[in-house]
């Protein structure tokens, strides 16, 4: 493949080159990228904004995160947030910071996987930056979502009694991780021996592209349940159900026995000596939604064969645990995922 530097190109060239081919998607979108700023109309709805910042050795490792996969999560991370607050995304914006390492057909990779995700998502492309990097990449992405006055969800909004609830499945993101860690560190011991991935594409998969649960919303809506707080599962299971419980100022019970954890995921904690539970509470970047509903809405949950009843909400004097399938008892405790270590 041919290399074109992106200094051939200047940084407006540059942003004309990656955008040039993009198409407004929403009526909410009046101007979108190409402009000093966009301009978004909501129509009477409440806006949503989130932003999250991705930092090549610390967020990813492009020894094995090829660049149209990273552009692709680089929106999903964003995307979950917002359908973590029960909104719609509609909007985001992309910043960029790039060393000489990297080509415009590099960049252009990494855009395919960005316009991949906004065409799966309806998603509009509405903006962002470019700025060289002393060294590696840097990804900056907002998204702009809409939600009915009344139907936002926050984290802070849990009542005693109320059922904790789980989308999708826990653990296989954190087992790619350390499946692709590992075939990396043998990779620089003997560049001679090819990565070993046979039979391991799904937690593969989990973690170099994930998907954002709009099939839970979209739920939501059609049943017309409105959880009493939810968030996305970034940082691991523990780690979330305690931002609840401080944030709602309560307690909580969670059963070893309803996590749900996949067949793949729980073979490869296996081959790694892991326990699938610990993988499950700690591991991290599954971008599952953690919510909690009212028991009177137990009976429209269990129609989601995707929704898993893990525990329930109690009194803050009653502390925050979890129960073994052996019937134990231990404190809940924040493992997972810290960006700032």
């Amino acid at each position: 493949m041919s290399r074109t530097e992106i200094s051939t190109l200047g940084e407006f060239g540059l942003i004309n080159h990656l955008t040039k081919n993009f198409e407004l998607r929403n009526a909410s979108t009046i101007v979108g990228v190409g402009d000093d700023a966009a301009v978004i109309d909501h129509f009477g709805k409440q806006t949503v904004v989130t932003t999250d910042l991705l930092i090549e050795g610390v967020h990813f490792d492009l020894a094995y995160t090829p660049l149209k996969h990273l552009g692709y999560k680089s929106v999903i991370v964003n995307l979950s947030d917002v359908y973590a607050m029960n909104a719609t995304p509609t909007q985001l914006t992309v910043s960029i910071g790039i060393s000489n390492r990297f080509s415009v057909e590099a960049l252009n990779e990494f855009y395919e996987g960005i316009y991949a995700a906004c065409e799966r998502y309806n998603v509009d492309l509405a903006g962002g930056d470019t700025s060289s990097s002393q060294k590696g990449f840097i990804v900056s992405v907002t998204a702009i979502g809409e939600v009915a006055p009344d139907k936002f969800v926050k984290r802070n909004t849990a009542n005693k009694g109320d059922l904790i609830c789980v989308s999708g499945d826990l653990g296989a993101a954190f087992l790619g991780l350390t499946l692709m860690e590992r075939e990396k560190r043998i990779y620089l011991e003997n560049p001679q021996i090819q990565p070993d991935l046979e039979g391991e594409s799904y937690i593969v998969g989990r973690l170099l592209k994930p998907e954002a649960r709009k099939d839970i919303i979209e739920f939501f809506a059609q049943e017309n349940l409105l959880p009493t707080s939810m968030m996305d599962i970034s940082d691991g299971l523990s780690s979330e159900t305690l931002h609840i419980c401080d944030q709602s100022n309560l307690g909580c019970r969670l059963h070893e026995d309803k996590l749900p954890i996949v067949e793949d995921t729980r073979n490869a904690a296996f081959k790694f000596g892991l326990d699938p539970t610990v993988c499950a509470l700690n591991g991290g970047e599954d971008y599952e939604l953690i919510f909690t509903v009212k028991q009177d809405d137990y009976d429209k949950i269990i129609l989601n064969e995707d929704i898993s009843v893990i525990g329930y909400m109690t009194d803050i004097e009653e502390g925050r645990k979890f129960i073994s399938k052996g019937g134990n008892t231990f404190d809940i405790t924040a493992q997972g995922w810290n960006s700032l270590k």
